[in-house]
């Protein structure tokens, strides 16, 4: 890799504190938009059935284009692929306020997807340029940055309720325009430099991946419409499946491939990576459903709703900052995944219990807590394993397949629960009884996931050496 001009050490910890917003930001505008969501509904003209394209068309955009993302930061250097990043995601964020329709909403949110996927790569390769040197401060700064995702995702929901109850939905886009002006700003002073490596740009692998992860999560958000035994749904569905065997066909075949396939040798990748996708695939769903289900059976109107999850929040910032990096010191990565992942089913178990005549205090907030903590206890350790399981001049690639994992299982684990809630009667607004066995069902599915993730993450993920090293 080229020379890179570092900033003093005394200006590191304030870069992380950019880096932690920009992570806190892009996974923000993932969950921004649940609470307003009733309200672009009914302005926008968007279905029950078709309204969680409002997340699909941003998650599935920031999860495809991740691995280019990555790439473009090895190869023009990770801060200018940063700072072009918050320009990209403050235009498509104009975009996306000032809609008049569906397919005007829809363009704004890919858009800022595409911006979504440059910063977050960079965002992390940046980070590793500031701190990889030094394992502790290399920890703790994982924690600052892991805690900054769920978060945003969280607080998202706070700040989305705020502003839609008291400005108009719009301003859930608007806000992170005046934030990427300074984080443009900021950049040059704050963050290492440097004009990255040669190499080509694999746009055709981008597309591919893209457009197959795209049409996976189109062909199963559709299904409970056409029909899962429809030729559409099937005709669709095969057609993602092709494009996505082409993209690892031209990954094994490329000198300079967009993730070479090579990589996942490294100990421990796909496993931390598989862990991360199945927590985004359970975590995601949880916020979404939970939020509907605050507004539309409880009906809370939209400040309410984002207040009502601030717990969630804290005990989140809680549990990265402090606990998850103790206790994974204490007892390893593996045995903090699996138990992670089994504390957020649990949590999921719980809310599945919601109820008609329910209450915050009763059916939300226990239920919440649990599955923030298993949260917090599970991201650190696997997010930290798939970084570190790669060289370092690899710290784009790794960091855009890391996000990568997580935003594609968000966005399948969500079109996969919307399936299954969508016949049990989550489409059913005015119903309360019909609106909360669809909750509850995916609710269940989402506690299924997690299960899932607890059985694979303690068949696959291996100590690491340190690990054993401290243990012997």
């Amino acid at each position: 890799m080229s020379r890179t001009s570092t900033p003093p050490a005394s200006r590191r910890w304030t870069a992380l504190g950019l880096i932690a917003l920009a992570q806190f930001m892009v996974i923000m505008d993932t969950s921004i938009i649940g609470v307003a969501l009733p309200e672009m509904q009914a302005e926008l003209g968007f279905t029950q059935e078709n309204l969680s394209w409002v997340f699909n068309a941003y998650v599935v955009v920031f999860g495809g284009l991740l691995l280019l993302g990555g790439r473009l930061s090895d190869l023009l250097g990770a801060r200018r692929v940063f700072s072009l990043g918050w320009i990209v995601l403050g235009a498509g964020s104009l975009l996306a306020g000032a809609a008049g329709n569906a397919a005007v909403e829809l363009a704004g949110r890919a858009v800022q997807g595409v911006g979504a996927a440059l910063i977050a790569p960079s965002a992390l390769t940046l980070l590793m340029m500031l701190f990889g040197a030094n394992p502790k401060e290399l920890m703790k700064a994982f924690a600052v940055y892991g805690a900054a995702a769920p978060a945003g995702g969280t607080a998202g929901v706070f700040l989305g309720g705020l502003i839609t109850e008291y400005a108009s939905w719009p301003w859930v886009f608007y806000i992170n325009v005046p934030i990427a002006v300074l984080a443009v700003a900021a950049a040059p002073a704050l963050l290492p430099g440097g004009a990255g490596a040669r190499g080509s740009i694999d746009v055709l692998g981008a597309v591919l991946a893209t457009l197959g992860l795209g049409g996976a999560v189109f062909s199963i958000v559709r299904a409970p419409e056409t029909g899962w035994a429809s030729v559409q749904t099937w005709g669709v569905l095969a057609g993602a499946a092709v494009l996505l065997a082409l993209f690892l066909v031209v990954q094994a075949k490329r000198r300079e491939p967009l993730m070479p396939l090579a990589v996942f040798r490294a100990a421990n990748l796909g496993a931390a990576n598989l862990a991360q996708a199945l927590l985004g695939a359970a975590w995601i769903p949880m916020w979404f459903f939970l939020n509907l289900y605050l507004q539309q059976v409880l009906g809370y109107s939209a400040f309410p709703s984002g207040a009502a999850l601030l717990p969630m929040t804290a005990l989140i910032m809680l549990g990265m900052v402090v606990i998850a990096p103790r206790l994974t010191a204490k007892f390893g990565s593996k045995a903090m995944i699996a138990t992670g992942l089994l504390l957020l089913a649990a949590g999921l178990g719980w809310l599945s219990l919601v109820r008609p005549d329910g209450t915050f205090a009763a059916d939300v907030l226990p239920a919440s807590l649990v599955a923030a903590l298993g949260m917090s206890l599970a991201f650190i350790p696997s997010l930290q394993m798939a970084i570190s399981s790669t060289a370092p001049e690899q710290g784009g690639l790794a960091s855009g397949i890391v996000n990568t994992s997580y935003q594609i299982g968000s966005a399948l684990g969500l079109a996969v629960v919307t399936a299954i809630a969508v016949p049990f009667g989550a489409n059913e607004l005015g119903n309360p009884e019909a609106l909360t066995d669809g909750f509850s069902a995916a609710f269940t599915a989402a506690a299924a996931i997690a299960v899932a993730g607890v059985v694979l993450a303690v068949a696959t993920v291996r100590r690491t050496k340190a690990e054993v090293t401290t243990a012997a």
